[in-house]
């Protein structure tokens, strides 16, 4: 059995719509070189590009 890795340890990259960091995740294991984007919403160009997500300011 593989050893186990620390999350900080996984490839990251940085989504092509919003600029948020993505982290390597088990599902994109065979794809990650062509992972792009972060969601469904970025990957069909709903989100803003450049303001880190449609969340609402923390107060």
């Amino acid at each position: 059995m593989p050893k186990m890795r620390r999350k900080a340890d996984l490839p990251r990259k940085t989504c092509a719509a919003c600029g948020r960091e993505m982290v390597w995740r088990k599902a994109w294991e065979k794809v990650w070189d062509e992972v792009k984007y972060c969601s469904e919403a970025c990957r069909q160009g709903k989100m803003p590009s450049g303001k880190g997500g449609a969340r609402p300011p923390s107060r």
